[in-house]
C-alpha cells in the first residue's frame, strides 16, 4: 500500500463505524498527508495578523472610520482584542505585521514593522499599489514566515485588520471568479441597506475604470491592500514546507484565492476555519472546494476563526494517534 492507502486504512480501522467522526476524519487525513506521517504532531502553532489602511476607505465603504485600523492594532499590542484572548487560550504565538498602517507605532516585541506606505491609493483613482510595492509586499510576507515564525512551526494561521478591506476582497473575488459584484459584496463591518448599495455602486465604478484582468498578481496590485499582499506572500512561503495553512474569514479567503491562483498546489495545505457571516464567503469557499470547520456567524477577522478552530486540529491528531483500532481493542468490525 502507498502512504495514502495506509493512512485511510488507519482512520477506517479505529473503533467506530466508517466515517462516524465526520469532518474530523477528513481533517486528520489532511494533517497527516501534509506532514507525510501516520502519527502527525502539531508544533508551535502561530498566528500572523497583517494590518494596513486602504485608500478606498475614505470613500465611505465601511461603517467605521479609517483610524480604527491603527486603533485596533494598538489594541492587539496591548493584548485586549479577541484574537489576543483566543491565542492566549490555545497557546498560539501571535505576531502583528504593520504592512501599511497610517500611524507610527512604537516598537513592540509582537510588532513587525514592514510598512510599505501609510495606506494604499484608492482604486477609484488608479491601481492600489505600484508593481514595485506589490513585489516588495510579496517578499516581505515571505520574510515574516522565514524570519519570525519558529522553524519548527507546522501550523500557521492568517488574519487581518484594515478598514475597507472587505471592499478589496469583494473585488478580488469578483474579478478572479468572473462574478457580478452584487454576488460578492456584503455588509462588512455592519452597513445598512443604503450603505451596502453605495458600496456596491462605488465598487462597480472602480471595476469599470480598470481594464479586464486575469493575472492574479495584477488583480491583487489593482485592488488589494498592503496587508493582503503581504499575507499572500506569507501564504506562498508557508506552502513550501510541511505547514498547514489556517485560513480565517472572507478577506483571508480572498487572499488565499490569489495565492492559490499563483500556486495551485497550495489548496492541499489549506484548512478553512469557519464560514463568515459576510454573505459572499460561502460562494468563495465553494469555488475553492473548501468545507469550513465552524459555522459560528463570525464576522470579525483578526484570525479569530483560526484560533477557535485550532482545537479541532488537536482533536484530529489525537484520535488518529491515540484511538484504538478494532484489532487493538478486541472489538469486532463491521461484517
Amino acid at each position: 500500500m502507498n502512504f495514502t492507502e495506509k493512512l485511510q486504512e488507519k482512520i477506517d480501522q479505529k473503533t467506530k463505524p466508517l466515517g462516524a467522526l465526520g469532518q474530523l476524519e477528513g481533517l486528520a487525513f489532511r494533517v497527516a498527508r501534509v506532514q507525510q506521517s501516520l502519527t502527525p504532531q502539531l508544533r508551535t502553532p502561530s498566528m500572523l495578523v497583517f494590518a494596513g489602511d486602504h485608500g478606498i476607505a475614505r470613500a465611505g465603504v465601511s461603517a467605521y472610520p479609517p483610524e480604527v485600523t491603527h486603533q485596533m492594532v494598538l489594541n492587539f499590542l496591548s493584548g485586549g482584542a479577541a484574537i489576543n484572548v483566543f491565542a492566549r487560550q490555545h497557546d498560539i504565538a501571535l505576531h502583528i505585521v504593520d504592512a501599511g498602517v497610517q500611524f507610527d507605532f512604537p516598537p513592540h516585541p509582537q510588532l513587525i514593522d514592514h510598512k510599505i506606505a501609510p495606506g494604499t491609493r484608492s482604486f477609484l483613482e488608479g491601481p492600489a499599489m505600484s508593481t514595485e510595492q506589490l513585489d516588495r509586499c510579496l517578499a516581505l510576507g515571505a520574510q515574516v514566515v522565514d524570519e519570525y515564525v519558529a522553524p519548527e512551526n507546522n501550523v500557521l494561521g492568517f488574519g487581518e485588520m484594515g478598514i475597507g478591506n472587505t471592499s478589496a476582497a469583494s473585488l478580488l473575488m469578483a474579478v478572479l471568479l468572473d462574478l457580478p459584484l452584487a454576488d460578492c459584496v456584503g455588509r462588512g463591518t455592519g452597513l445598512n441597506d443604503a450603505q451596502v448599495q453605495n458600496k456596491l455602486d462605488l465598487l462597480e465604478r472602480a471595476r469599470a475604470q480598470h481594464p479586464p484582468l486575469t493575472d492574479p498578481r495584477e488583480v491583487l496590485r489593482t485592488f488589494g491592500g498592503f496587508e493582503m499582499a503581504q499575507m499572500c506572500g506569507a501564504m506562498l512561503a508557508a506552502g513550501r514546507g510541511d505547514r498547514l495553512l489556517l485560513v480565517d474569514g472572507f478577506i483571508a479567503t480572498a487572499v488565499f484565492l490569489v495565492a492559490q491562483r499563483i500556486e495551485p498546489q497550495l489548496i492541499d495545505r489549506a484548512v478553512f476555519c469557519h464560514l463568515s457571516d459576510e454573505r459572499a464567503h460561502g460562494r468563495l469557499l465553494a469555488a475553492l472546494g473548501g468545507e469550513p470547520l465552524l459555522r459560528l456567524h463570525l464576522r470579525l477577522g483578526e484570525g479569530t476563526g483560526c484560533a477557535l478552530a485550532y482545537p479541532l486540529l488537536q482533536s484530529a491528531c489525537a484520535f488518529l494517534n491515540e484511538m484504538a483500532s478494532f484489532a487493538e481493542a478486541g472489538v469486532s468490525s463491521k461484517s
